[in-house]
Protein backbone atom coordinates (compact mmCIF):
# COMPACT_ATOMS: atom_id res chain seq x y z
CA UNK A 1 0.00 0.00 0.00
CA UNK A 2 0.87 3.62 -0.92
CA UNK A 3 1.15 5.71 1.94
CA UNK A 4 1.60 9.54 3.34
CA UNK A 5 2.23 10.20 7.18
CA UNK A 6 1.37 14.20 6.90
CA UNK A 7 3.55 15.12 9.41
CA UNK A 8 7.09 13.87 10.80
CA UNK A 9 7.32 14.37 14.86
CA UNK A 10 7.48 11.72 17.26
CA UNK A 11 4.27 9.71 16.02
CA UNK A 12 4.30 10.69 12.42
CA UNK A 13 8.40 9.21 12.31
CA UNK A 14 7.44 6.27 14.49
CA UNK A 15 4.35 4.63 12.38
CA UNK A 16 5.97 5.75 9.08
CA UNK A 17 9.16 3.61 9.96
CA UNK A 18 7.31 0.64 11.28
CA UNK A 19 4.81 0.43 8.38
CA UNK A 20 8.10 0.62 6.02
CA UNK A 21 9.76 -2.05 8.17
CA UNK A 22 6.61 -3.80 7.36
CA UNK A 23 7.03 -3.64 4.17
CA UNK A 24 4.59 -0.60 2.82
CA UNK A 25 5.62 1.81 0.24
CA UNK A 26 5.75 4.49 2.93
CA UNK A 27 6.54 8.15 2.67
CA UNK A 28 6.53 11.29 5.15
CA UNK A 29 6.51 14.95 4.54
CA UNK A 30 8.54 16.77 6.61
CA UNK A 31 10.07 20.49 6.50
CA UNK A 32 12.55 22.16 8.25
CA UNK A 33 15.26 20.64 10.32
CA UNK A 34 13.27 17.57 10.80
CA UNK A 35 13.06 17.24 7.02
CA UNK A 36 17.18 17.47 6.78
CA UNK A 37 17.50 14.93 9.34
CA UNK A 38 15.18 12.57 7.97
CA UNK A 39 17.29 12.75 4.41
CA UNK A 40 20.69 12.60 6.51
CA UNK A 41 20.10 10.32 9.05
CA UNK A 42 16.65 8.00 7.91
CA UNK A 43 14.60 7.72 10.55
CA UNK A 44 16.08 6.44 14.10
CA UNK A 45 14.03 4.88 16.43
CA UNK A 46 15.08 4.58 19.79
CA UNK A 47 13.45 2.33 22.42
CA UNK A 48 12.69 4.29 25.71
CA UNK A 49 13.50 1.25 28.03
CA UNK A 50 15.89 -0.61 26.36
CA UNK A 51 17.81 2.01 24.46
CA UNK A 52 17.37 -0.41 21.36
CA UNK A 53 17.97 1.72 18.08
CA UNK A 54 16.92 1.36 14.52
CA UNK A 55 17.34 3.39 11.66
CA UNK A 56 14.61 3.30 8.26
CA UNK A 57 14.98 5.39 5.07
CA UNK A 58 11.75 6.21 3.78
CA UNK A 59 10.87 8.61 0.80
CA UNK A 60 10.55 12.22 2.43
CA UNK A 61 8.73 14.81 0.91
CA UNK A 62 8.21 18.70 1.06
CA UNK A 63 4.62 19.34 0.02
CA UNK A 64 1.37 17.57 -0.52
CA UNK A 65 0.14 18.20 -4.62
CA UNK A 66 -3.21 17.41 -5.84
CA UNK A 67 -1.50 15.54 -8.75
CA UNK A 68 -0.09 12.67 -6.07
CA UNK A 69 -1.95 9.48 -5.79
CA UNK A 70 -1.98 7.65 -2.22
CA UNK A 71 -4.12 4.56 -1.26
CA UNK A 72 -4.04 5.86 2.37
CA UNK A 73 -2.78 9.83 4.00
CA UNK A 74 -2.19 9.64 7.46
CA UNK A 75 -2.30 12.97 9.50
CA UNK A 76 -0.62 13.01 12.55
CA UNK A 77 0.09 16.64 13.97
CA UNK A 78 -1.25 18.74 16.60
CA UNK A 79 -4.86 19.72 17.09
CA UNK A 80 -4.26 23.45 16.74
CA UNK A 81 -1.92 22.95 13.74
CA UNK A 82 -4.58 20.98 11.23
CA UNK A 83 -6.64 23.88 10.09
CA UNK A 84 -3.87 25.37 8.18
CA UNK A 85 -3.33 22.05 5.67
CA UNK A 86 -7.14 20.98 5.17
CA UNK A 87 -6.67 23.20 1.81
CA UNK A 88 -4.33 20.75 0.88
CA UNK A 89 -5.87 17.87 1.71
CA UNK A 90 -8.90 18.87 0.16
CA UNK A 91 -7.17 19.89 -3.32
CA UNK A 92 -5.77 16.29 -3.39
CA UNK A 93 -8.64 14.21 -4.74
CA UNK A 94 -6.56 11.20 -5.93
CA UNK A 95 -6.29 9.66 -2.33
CA UNK A 96 -9.51 7.33 -1.57
CA UNK A 97 -8.99 7.99 2.16
CA UNK A 98 -7.59 10.52 4.43
CA UNK A 99 -7.34 9.27 8.02
CA UNK A 100 -6.51 11.93 10.96
CA UNK A 101 -4.63 10.57 13.74
CA UNK A 102 -5.41 13.68 16.01
CA UNK A 103 -6.62 14.57 19.58
CA UNK A 104 -10.14 16.15 18.85
CA UNK A 105 -13.43 16.82 21.66
CA UNK A 106 -14.92 19.57 18.75
CA UNK A 107 -16.42 17.20 16.38
CA UNK A 108 -15.38 16.34 12.56
CA UNK A 109 -17.24 19.16 10.29
CA UNK A 110 -14.18 20.73 9.39
CA UNK A 111 -12.77 17.69 8.58
CA UNK A 112 -15.42 16.54 6.56
CA UNK A 113 -16.08 19.80 4.66
CA UNK A 114 -12.37 19.62 3.55
CA UNK A 115 -11.73 15.89 2.80
CA UNK A 116 -15.41 14.38 2.24
CA UNK A 117 -17.37 11.94 4.72
CA UNK A 118 -16.54 9.31 2.16
CA UNK A 119 -12.72 9.73 2.39
CA UNK A 120 -12.50 10.69 6.25
CA UNK A 121 -11.00 7.53 8.21
CA UNK A 122 -10.48 8.88 12.68
CA UNK A 123 -7.64 7.41 14.34
CA UNK A 124 -5.66 7.96 17.72
CA UNK A 125 -1.90 6.65 18.19
CA UNK A 126 -1.20 4.55 21.21
CA UNK A 127 2.35 6.05 21.69
CA UNK A 128 4.59 8.48 23.12
CA UNK A 129 7.67 9.96 22.95
CA UNK A 130 10.30 12.83 22.14
CA UNK A 131 12.86 13.75 20.14
CA UNK A 132 16.40 14.29 20.73
CA UNK A 133 18.06 15.89 17.97
CA UNK A 134 17.39 13.74 15.06
CA UNK A 135 16.67 10.29 17.24
CA UNK A 136 13.05 9.72 17.96
CA UNK A 137 12.85 7.90 21.78
CA UNK A 138 9.87 6.18 21.66
CA UNK A 139 7.46 3.92 23.50
CA UNK A 140 4.22 2.37 22.45
CA UNK A 141 0.87 1.35 24.18
CA UNK A 142 -1.95 -1.49 23.29
CA UNK A 143 -4.96 1.33 23.14
CA UNK A 144 -4.14 2.89 19.03
CA UNK A 145 -7.81 3.15 17.83
CA UNK A 146 -9.69 3.21 14.62
CA UNK A 147 -12.90 4.44 13.72
CA UNK A 148 -15.40 5.40 10.56
CA UNK A 149 -17.08 7.96 11.88
CA UNK A 150 -20.84 6.33 11.31
CA UNK A 151 -19.74 3.30 13.90
CA UNK A 152 -19.45 0.93 11.42
CA UNK A 153 -17.26 -2.17 10.24
CA UNK A 154 -16.06 -1.11 6.75
CA UNK A 155 -13.57 -3.21 4.58
CA UNK A 156 -11.17 -0.32 4.48
CA UNK A 157 -11.62 -0.05 8.45
CA UNK A 158 -10.67 -3.78 8.44
CA UNK A 159 -7.82 -3.43 6.02
CA UNK A 160 -6.90 -0.19 7.93
CA UNK A 161 -6.46 -2.12 11.28
CA UNK A 162 -4.69 -5.16 9.47
CA UNK A 163 -2.06 -2.80 7.99
CA UNK A 164 -1.21 -1.48 11.53
CA UNK A 165 -1.42 -5.25 13.29
CA UNK A 166 1.24 -6.44 10.74
CA UNK A 167 3.82 -3.22 11.43
CA UNK A 168 3.23 -4.45 15.00
CA UNK A 169 0.92 -2.13 16.87
CA UNK A 170 -1.96 -3.16 18.81
CA UNK A 171 -5.30 -1.86 17.16
CA UNK A 172 -9.04 -1.48 18.66
CA UNK A 173 -11.47 -0.18 16.69
CA UNK A 174 -13.59 1.96 17.92
CA UNK A 175 -17.52 2.14 17.43
CA UNK A 176 -17.83 5.57 18.67
CA UNK A 177 -14.37 6.73 18.11
CA UNK A 178 -16.26 10.37 18.65
CA UNK A 179 -17.06 9.42 22.22
CA UNK A 180 -13.74 7.72 22.68
CA UNK A 181 -12.23 10.77 21.91
CA UNK A 182 -14.37 13.10 23.95
CA UNK A 183 -13.59 11.11 26.74
CA UNK A 184 -9.80 10.91 26.07
CA UNK A 185 -9.90 15.05 26.28
CA UNK A 186 -11.91 14.89 29.36
CA UNK A 187 -9.43 12.57 30.93
CA UNK A 188 -6.06 14.29 29.35
CA UNK A 189 -6.24 17.70 29.58
CA UNK A 190 -7.30 17.96 33.64
CA UNK A 191 -4.10 15.84 33.61
CA UNK A 192 -1.83 18.12 31.11
CA UNK A 193 -3.52 21.16 33.24
CA UNK A 194 -2.80 20.08 36.29
CA UNK A 195 1.04 19.40 35.46
CA UNK A 196 0.89 22.98 34.53
CA UNK A 197 -0.08 23.98 37.60
CA UNK A 198 3.15 21.79 39.31
CA UNK A 199 5.53 23.92 36.83
CA UNK A 200 5.65 20.78 34.36
CA UNK A 201 7.62 18.86 36.80
CA UNK A 202 6.34 15.71 37.53
CA UNK A 203 8.29 14.98 40.68
CA UNK A 204 6.24 18.92 42.21
CA UNK A 205 3.14 17.27 40.89
CA UNK A 206 3.47 14.33 43.08
CA UNK A 207 4.07 16.56 46.51
CA UNK A 208 1.15 18.72 45.09
CA UNK A 209 -2.30 17.48 46.71
CA UNK A 210 -4.11 20.42 45.70
CA UNK A 211 -2.95 19.91 41.94
CA UNK A 212 -3.99 16.04 41.89
CA UNK A 213 -7.24 16.61 43.90
CA UNK A 214 -7.95 19.39 40.83
CA UNK A 215 -7.50 16.79 38.40
CA UNK A 216 -9.38 14.11 39.99
CA UNK A 217 -12.51 16.67 40.38
CA UNK A 218 -11.82 18.28 36.58
CA UNK A 219 -11.74 14.91 35.82
CA UNK A 220 -15.12 13.98 36.90
CA UNK A 221 -16.93 17.38 36.11
CA UNK A 222 -15.52 16.44 32.18
CA UNK A 223 -17.76 13.26 32.61
CA UNK A 224 -20.78 15.17 33.75
CA UNK A 225 -20.16 16.92 30.65
CA UNK A 226 -20.04 14.20 28.65
CA UNK A 227 -23.21 12.46 30.19
CA UNK A 228 -25.22 15.65 29.93
CA UNK A 229 -24.43 15.86 25.94
CA UNK A 230 -25.88 12.19 26.18
CA UNK A 231 -21.99 11.16 25.06
CA UNK A 232 -20.98 7.61 26.57
CA UNK A 233 -18.22 7.59 28.39
CA UNK A 234 -15.42 5.57 25.96
CA UNK A 235 -14.18 2.94 27.16
CA UNK A 236 -16.69 2.15 29.85
CA UNK A 237 -14.19 1.02 32.33
CA UNK A 238 -13.02 4.53 33.00
CA UNK A 239 -16.20 4.80 34.54
CA UNK A 240 -14.27 3.81 37.52
CA UNK A 241 -12.86 6.97 37.65
CA UNK A 242 -15.88 8.92 38.59
CA UNK A 243 -17.41 6.00 41.56
CA UNK A 244 -14.02 5.45 43.51
CA UNK A 245 -13.36 7.08 46.25
CA UNK A 246 -11.37 10.62 45.33
CA UNK A 247 -8.95 9.61 47.83
CA UNK A 248 -8.15 6.35 46.23
CA UNK A 249 -8.55 7.86 42.72
CA UNK A 250 -5.64 10.69 43.83
CA UNK A 251 -3.37 8.09 45.68
CA UNK A 252 -3.34 6.09 42.09
CA UNK A 253 -2.85 9.04 40.43
CA UNK A 254 0.40 9.94 42.51
CA UNK A 255 1.49 6.49 41.98
CA UNK A 256 1.38 6.76 38.04
CA UNK A 257 2.91 10.25 38.60
CA UNK A 258 5.68 9.03 39.89
CA UNK A 259 6.51 6.61 37.57
CA UNK A 260 9.11 6.67 33.85
CA UNK A 261 5.98 5.66 32.50
CA UNK A 262 4.15 9.39 33.10
CA UNK A 263 7.35 11.04 31.91
CA UNK A 264 7.57 9.82 29.08
CA UNK A 265 3.49 9.81 28.11
CA UNK A 266 2.35 12.93 29.44
CA UNK A 267 5.05 14.97 30.64
CA UNK A 268 7.52 15.77 27.77
CA UNK A 269 4.34 15.99 25.17
CA UNK A 270 2.64 17.91 27.62
CA UNK A 271 5.45 20.23 27.61
CA UNK A 272 6.50 20.51 24.72
CA UNK A 273 2.54 21.31 22.73
CA UNK A 274 1.61 23.33 25.38
CA UNK A 275 -0.51 25.30 22.39
CA UNK A 276 -2.73 22.05 21.80
CA UNK A 277 -3.13 21.27 25.21
CA UNK A 278 -4.83 24.98 25.56
CA UNK A 279 -6.73 24.20 22.42
CA UNK A 280 -8.36 20.91 23.45
CA UNK A 281 -8.91 22.80 26.83
CA UNK A 282 -10.38 25.66 24.66
CA UNK A 283 -12.13 23.11 23.21
CA UNK A 284 -13.96 21.05 26.04
CA UNK A 285 -15.31 24.04 27.63
CA UNK A 286 -16.97 24.68 24.87
CA UNK A 287 -19.13 21.16 25.14
CA UNK A 288 -19.38 22.74 28.83
CA UNK A 289 -20.93 26.01 28.12
CA UNK A 290 -23.54 23.79 25.80
CA UNK A 291 -24.63 21.80 29.19
CA UNK A 292 -25.81 23.47 32.85
CA UNK A 293 -22.73 21.46 34.61
CA UNK A 294 -20.60 23.42 36.63
CA UNK A 295 -17.04 23.22 36.03
CA UNK A 296 -15.03 25.46 39.00
CA UNK A 297 -11.95 22.33 38.92
CA UNK A 298 -11.50 22.75 34.93
CA UNK A 299 -12.01 26.41 35.20
CA UNK A 300 -9.12 26.61 37.39
CA UNK A 301 -6.82 24.39 36.00
CA UNK A 302 -7.18 26.21 32.75
CA UNK A 303 -5.64 29.19 34.30
CA UNK A 304 -2.21 27.24 34.43
CA UNK A 305 -1.96 26.69 30.98
CA UNK A 306 0.28 29.90 30.44
CA UNK A 307 2.79 29.99 33.51
CA UNK A 308 3.30 33.72 32.81
CA UNK A 309 -0.35 34.33 33.72
CA UNK A 310 -0.90 36.22 37.12
CA UNK A 311 -1.67 33.02 39.85
CA UNK A 312 0.26 30.42 38.05
CA UNK A 313 2.05 27.75 40.36
CA UNK A 314 5.61 29.91 39.51
CA UNK A 315 3.96 32.83 41.00
CA UNK A 316 2.03 31.54 43.92
CA UNK A 317 5.34 28.96 45.52
CA UNK A 318 8.66 31.37 44.62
Amino acid sequence: MKILFYGAGVIGSLYAAQLKNAGQDVSILARGQRLNDIREYGIVLEQALTGEQTTTHVNVVEQLTPENAYDLIVVVMRKNQVSAVLPTLAANKRTPTVMFMVNNPAGYDEWIEAVGRDRLLLGFPSAAGSLAGHIVRYTVGSGMQLGELDGRMTPRLRDTARLFKQAGFPVAISRNIDAWQKTHVALISPIANGLYMAGGDAYRLAQTPEALHLMVQAMREGFQVLRALGVPITPAKLRLWAWLPEPIVVTLLRRWVNTPHFEMVIVRHANAARDEMQRLTSEFQALARQTSVATPAIDQLETYIDLLRPGSFEAAHT
